[in-house]
Formats: C-alpha cells, structure tokens, sequence
C-alpha cells in the first residue's frame, strides 16, 4: 500500500497485504499442483482408450469409399422402411415386376455374401492368422444358415405364385456385396493391426461372442419353429399358422430378434464400422417388418395371443 509523502506506514495494513500475498500464492500453488495430477492422470487413462475407438479411414481409397457408401445406403433403408416393407412373402406385391421362386430369390440374394468375402479374404495377406480364421469361421458359419440351408429348407405351398420380388433380390445382393467385400477384406488385411493373437482374449471379442450366439440360436430356433408349421408331406395343408414355443411365447418376430442380437454380437466381437452397417441396415429393415407382421397377425387371427409384443419381449 503506498503512502502519502512524509507519512508513516500503517503496520497493520503493510501485515494484511503481506498475508494476502502468500494466501495467493498458496492458492496458486494449490492450482497447479490439481493441474498436475489431472495430466498425469490423463497420461495413465490415455493407453486404455486410445484403442477403444473405431477406426474409420484405413488409407485404402476403394475400401473407404465402399464404406462410406454402404452407410449411406443404411440411411437410404432406415428411411425407406418407414414407409414400405421389402416384397417378399406376406408382404410381396406384383406391382414391382417379376417375381421369383422364394428358394431361388433367397439363395440368389445371399450368395454375394459367401462368394465376394471368400474371394477378398483368400486375396489378403493375412488370411491365414488364427484371428483371421476365427472371424472367417463365425462369418461362414452365419452364412452357411442364412445364404445355403434356410433357402433350400423353404417349405412352399404346392401353386402358389412366387413370392420373391426381383428388386429385394437386387437390392439384396447390393448389400451382401458390399457386407461381404468389406468385411472379408478388413479380416484378411487387419489395416490397423487389431487382429493379432491378443484381440482372442479382448472383453469386447468374448462379451460379442457370447451375443452373437445368443442371437444365432434364437435365430435358428425360431425358423425351425416356423418351417415346421408346414408339414413336410402336406405343405398346402395351411399357408399360415400362429406359431408357438420358443421366442414365440413373447414376441411375434423372434427370428428377426435373433438376427438384430446377432448382428450386435457381431458388431462387437470385430469391433469395426462394417459391422455397424449392417447392424442399421438390419435394423432399418426388420424393425418396420416385425410390427407389421404383429398387426398383420392380430388381424388374421382373432385368437392371436394378446400378450405377445412385436419385436421386443414386454416393451415392443
């Protein structure tokens, strides 16, 4: 504090300042031992996460480019399912042109995703690592139901017309083209370097195992539950039967479920954008489909059980 020429200072304010000053700097001091510690800290926390995030450009031009599209075109299928369900089965039309044999529709629709990934994974140059072959085999082995056994086990009802429009069949083989390119190719390059040995052992690979199992059995035991709806030596005996057992005691849709629980896995266990597309194209396709086919079955049978939900057990 100054003062006025020729005046004497006051001691008691010259102590005030005095402790006002070191309360600062204590303070101060305080301030940047916090900031210290939060750097450090974040320096520990750093190596935990830097491997968290999914990476998005891997510096092949063509490959980046496919993925950017492909999730462009889950947009496209989110938005679309809004306002139309796909032409198959229940829902199939003959306004869109041609339709198929639903065998041939279905087999055609799928093969992409068995041909394009074993030609760009056979291509990479990491094929052969063990992790490599796990992702390869849970792939193939989706695709051995989905793209081989579950056409060729349709039981159809002897006359009726086809089922399977050719647009779903295209468009169909758009995405299992690019599913497959993508994800054959991400396996067999490894472009980041995740799919080493330890990624085995990764909690997100064991916990997306788990899922992706859980989903599948669901899956397959809700399409056995239904193709036995028709019997085998009479498939014209009826077209449509309310199913029972199963994911069937809760919801009306739970193959579709197994598929959305599966894909999740899925999406875990690689822990790759590829498999989020094709989590929200799933998505964007059959949560419209299960709440349609819910009200279709509530129309159709007024002994459709009224606890059931559509898609979600107890919520939806």
């Amino acid at each position: 504090m100054r003062t006025a020429p020729g005046a004497r200072a006051n001691p008691h304010n010259t102590g005030t300042h005095a402790r006002r000053l070191v309360a600062f700097a204590g303070r101060e001091a305080r301030v940047v031992e916090h900031v210290t510690v939060l750097r450090h800290a974040s320096g520990l926390c750093r190596p935990l996460t830097e491997g968290m995030a999914m990476h998005w450009y891997t510096g092949n031009t063509t490959y980046d480019t496919v993925l950017t599209a492909a999730f462009c075109f889950a947009a496209f299928v989110i938005i679309g399912g809004l306002f139309a369900q796909s032409s198959y089965g229940r829902f199939s039309t003959t306004k869109l042109g041609l339709n198929l044999n639903p065998k041939l529709g279905w087999w055609l629709m799928e093969i992409p995703a068995t041909a394009v990934f074993l030609v760009c994974y056979l291509t990479g140059p990491a094929c052969f690592e063990p992790t490599s072959l796990v992702l390869a085999g849970i792939w193939l082995l989706h695709y051995a139901n989905r793209g081989w056994y579950f056409p060729l086990a349709i039981r159809q009802v002897p006359g009726k017309r086809s089922t399977f429009n050719v647009s779903v069949v295209a468009m169909g083989m758009l995405v299992t083209s690019m599913h497959g390119y993508l994800n054959g190719t991400l396996f067999s390059h490894d472009f980041f370097g995740q799919y080493n040995r330890a990624w085995l052992h990764d909690p997100r690979f064991l916990l997306g195992v788990a899922v992706y199992l859980c989903g599948f059995t669901l899956l397959i035991s809700s399409e056995s539950i239904v193709r036995n709806l028709r019997d085998k030596k009479n498939p014209g005996g009826a077209e449509y039967r309310i199913p029972f057992g199963g994911g069937f005691r809760f919801v009306t849709s739970p193959a579709y479920l197994g598929e959305l629980i599966a894909w999740s896995g899925f999406a875990l266990l690689t822990w790759a954008l590829p498999g989020v597309v094709i989590l929200l194209i799933t998505a964007g396709n059959l949560i419209p489909r299960a709440l349609a086919t819910h009200r279709w079955y509530r129309e159709k049978f007024v002994d459709y059980p009224t606890d059931r939900r559509a898609l979600i057990p107890y919520l939806m």
